[in-house]
């Protein structure tokens, strides 16, 4: 079996078993061995109260494309938070409206590496967009703004 065929695999039973398993402030966070920033998102999301197990892992575009976001909207790392997706270094408000709300999405992302957002270094440009991820795979609008 080919890493990408694994790698999709386990992301399918990640992804459908992760509200069977996971309470609302435990998160999963898959990163690349060598990035140091997501470790900083992993902080940030436990000073904020979460507990944060961290996974690294050499399939993580593999894995964020079988979670249904396209390679142009990844994030740094993938995340999953009491059955939703979270991709990138998106704040904690936006987490904490996605799981006080809980729309009817897969998750959200904030596409790439932007300065200054939780984890990483730099100064903020301008308001984050975090994007909707849609059950059927792919992206929908902005869901939050911060």
């Amino acid at each position: 079996m080919s890493n990408i065929l694994k790698a999709l695999v386990l992301a399918s039973i990640l992804l459908s078993a992760a509200p069977a398993l996971a309470g609302e402030k435990d998160v999963t966070l898959y990163k690349s061995p060598e990035c140091g920033c997501c470790e900083g998102h992993a902080d940030y999301l436990r000073e904020n109260g979460f507990n944060v197990t961290v996974k690294p892992t050499h399939d993580l575009t593999a894995m964020s494309r079988a979670a249904g976001i396209p390679d142009d909207v990844q994030g740094c790392h993938l995340s999953m938070i009491d059955g939703y997706v979270v991709s990138g270094h998106v704040p904690i408000g936006t987490v904490n409206k996605l799981l006080t709300e809980r729309p009817d999405i897969k998750g959200v992302t904030l596409p790439g590496m932007p300065m200054g957002s939780p984890g990483m270094s730099g100064t903020k440009e301008g308001p984050f967009e975090m994007l909707e991820i849609r059950k059927s795979g792919g992206v929908g609008g902005v869901y939050a703004k911060e």
